[in-house]
Formats: structure tokens, C-alpha cells, sequence
């Protein structure tokens, strides 16, 4: 389980046990803190230190920035910064988009300072730009469409043949979209607003049932496919059509060269 970005616990002490809980009820589980990619790296460590974190997410949400009259504009050295976090950091550091996906030259460069894990959070999921224009953002619905999706971002960091890992995440809702991204290459797959939505609005059994339901149906699927594990389901033939095909020819990326594993 990933935490929300732990930035209100570091300016306000009061609000740390909304997220050490984490720990306390899941002592055994991974658990991953999360910071803005702006964040210093004294803070970067305290997050870790908060939640006893096995990893790091360090957030990118530079549009949601700009469509809040009161978010940051100032950008500049974020990529040097993360670089600083990376080398100090005491556990594994994930670059982690917010709605927007990941480009294959923006992988490129957080490569190039020592990242390796992408949390793609491509656009499909939670519309953080629309969610600012709701309460008064700059952007007045014109950009809502912003992004990369998250398939399309999946399949440009495969093609820049980086060894890295890649959680898939932005508008996972079913066991087929968790399937496919598995056999296009992805190593994890992220969900968070269908199991909040149960959550709230059903309770906590009514999620339990849906968490056991959808696995049933994922193992179902990798069944269907003649696939016993992720690896396996990786290896197996896929198929892209319609404008994520228009997309990778546009970007001349070519699906027979993806080095999935």
C-alpha cells in the first residue's frame, strides 16, 4: 500500500498518526511512503522513518500544480533534486506520475539520475486537473484531457528498453485491464479509486469481497490465457489496435521490439 504525500505530517506533527497506521495495522506488509519530487532530502527521509516505508514514491504532479491558483510554479532543478534523494535515500525510490503518464524521454532522464521503478499513474484514472477546476482551478476545464494513458505510457517506457520496473497504475478498474497490462510488460499493477469507492460507500466487508472476487477473476484470466505467472502471461502474443496503435506509429515505436523482460 502506497500512503497519500506525507508533506501535511511533516509541516504539521498532529496529522503523523494518519499515516504511521498504516504500519501498525499491516506490520508485515510493503508499505510505500510518498513525497512531491520536489521535496528535500531530509525530508525524504523522514517520510521513510515515518512509516517504517520499504520504498519511496516520489511524485510528479506538475499539472495539478498549475491548475490550482495556489500551487507551485517554480519548477526548476526538480530533476537535480531528485537525484540528491536517490543517492541518499535509505530504500528504493519510485518515480510516480498522478494522472498523467510518463513519457519514454522523461523516463529517460529520471534513469539517467538513478531511478528505476515508474508508478506510470497514466491519464484514465483520477483527473486531478479537472478535480482543481472543480474547486476554482485556472485551467476552466480546457485541459481536462491532458496526459498520457496509461497503456501508451506502459508501451514508451518498454520500447526505451531500460531495465527498470514498471507498476501500472491510471484507470485500472478490472481483472482484464490488470491482465493486459501484465502481458504487455508491466511488473505490478496499481489500483486505488475502485477499492476507495467500495470502501466508502459499502464498507470494508463489501471490499474484502470485491479484493477476492477480482483475484479470482485475474487468476481466471491468466487460466483463459494458458499463463501460470506473471512471466509466463508476458511471454504471451498481444495485439494493439485503435489509437494506442496510432499512437506508437506516430512515435515509431515498433511493438515487435519491446524487451519485456
Amino acid at each position: 500500500m502506497a500512503v497519500g504525500s506525507q508533506t501535511i505530517a511533516l509541516e504539521e506533527p498532529g496529522w503523523k498518526e494518519s499515516f504511521s497506521v498504516v504500519r501498525e495495522y499491516n506490520p508485515d506488509g510493503i508499505v510505500i511512503a510518498n513525497l512531491s519530487a520536489t521535496a528535500s532530502r531530509e525530508d525524504a527521509r523522514a517520510a521513510v522513518h515515518m512509516i517504517n516505508a520499504d520504498a519511496l514514491q516520489l511524485h510528479f504532479n506538475i499539472p495539478q500544480e498549475l491548475a490550482m491558483p495556489e500551487g507551485d510554479r517554480n519548477f526548476k532543478g526538480i530533476i537535480e533534486q531528485v537525484a540528491r534523494i536517490v543517492e541518499t535515500c535509505p530504500v528504493p525510490v519510485i518515480a510516480k506520475e498522478v494522472g498523467f503518464g510518463f513519457s519514454r524521454e522523461s523516463v529517460q532522464r529520471l534513469y539517467d539520475v538513478g531511478v528505476r521503478i515508474f508508478d506510470i499513474g497514466g491519464q484514465g484514472g483520477t483527473n486531478f486537473i479537472a478535480i482543481e477546476d472543480k474547486r476554482g482551478g485556472v485551467f476552466q476545464g480546457e485541459l481536462n484531457s491532458w496526459g498520457i494513458p496509461t497503456a501508451v505510457s506502459l508501451l514508451e517506457i518498454l520500447a526505451s528498453n531500460l531495465q527498470v520496473k514498471i507498476i501500472a497504475s491510471g484507470g485500472i478498474r478490472s481483472a482484464p485491464d490488470a491482465a493486459k497490462s501484465l502481458a504487455l510488460g508491466a511488473d505490478m499493477v496499481g489500483i486505488a479509486g475502485s477499492l476507495l469507492r467500495i470502501l466508502l460507500h459499502q464498507g470494508a466487508d463489501e471490499l474484502d469481497r470485491w479484493v477476492n472476487d477480482f483475484l479470482y477473476r485475474l487468476r481466471a484470466v491468466f487460466l483463459m490465457s494458458g499463463a501460470s505467472d506473471i512471466k509466463t502471461i508476458s511471454e504471451k502474443p498481444v495485439i494493439v489496435l485503435g489509437p494506442t496503435a496510432e499512437w506508437l506509429r506516430a512515435r515509431d515505436i515498433d511493438p515487435s521490439q519491446w524487451a519485456r523482460r
